[in-house]
């Protein structure tokens, strides 16, 4: 039979370790996002272009600009802008204005992951360019640059109200992204006034 001492230094010992916790760390998680469904309009601006936009977006006119025709166009819920600009150019200043976009585009490679280029084109509506997709903690995910290689000339970047996170922001991203692509894919010139 065991002693009285022994029995008791078991009882002590189980106490004490039923008492442990075992600390797990939790995992990062992510507020869910609903999105809305898509429904797009089309966007008459008082630049000589047209392209269709997110139903529930903003497009504001910047008047802090004076050369050329500059917009924001907002998605208020997401806290994400996609900065636009419309200039008309000399076609001997295209390749500057190529170059231009392309340096913009590729401060990002300290922080991207990846910077994917893609060529735009479409010959019916004479819109040519180019999109640079970004991955990673980048300021921004996605530019382009649409031209009819002649005279005029259209850029797009997309930036976050916030610090870049790739992981939260992905959702997000992706969502604003695919509205782009129909922005660039709906995109024409006009004439003012049409």
């Amino acid at each position: 039979m065991m002693s009285k001492g022994i029995a008791l230094a078991v009882f002590i010992s189980l106490i004490f370790s039923s008492c442990e916790e075992t600390y797990s760390p939790k995992r990062i998680g992510y507020h869910r996002i609903d999105f809305p469904e898509k429904t797009y309009v089309v966007q008459e601006i008082d630049c000589p272009v047209r392209f269709r936009s997110l139903k529930q977006t903003l497009l504001q006119k910047r008047s802090d600009v004076e050369v050329g025709c500059w917009y924001n166009l907002h998605y208020p819920d997401y806290g994400a802008t996609i900065h636009l600009s419309y200039q008309e150019i000399d076609s001997a200043d295209l390749n500057t204005h190529i170059e231009d976009s392309r340096k913009l585009a590729m401060k990002h490679i300290v922080k991207a992951d990846d910077i994917k280029e893609r060529l735009f084109k479409n010959d019916e509506r004479k819109v040519y360019g180019l999109i640079y997709d970004m991955e990673g903690n980048v300021a921004s995910n996605y530019q382009f640059f649409l031209t009819d290689s002649t005279n005029r000339f259209f850029r797009g970047a997309m930036y976050f109200n916030m610090r870049p996170n790739a992981d939260s922001l992905q959702p997000v991203t992706d969502f604003v992204k695919a509205d782009l692509e129909v922005l660039i894919e709906s995109f024409e010139w006009t004439e003012l006034g049409d």
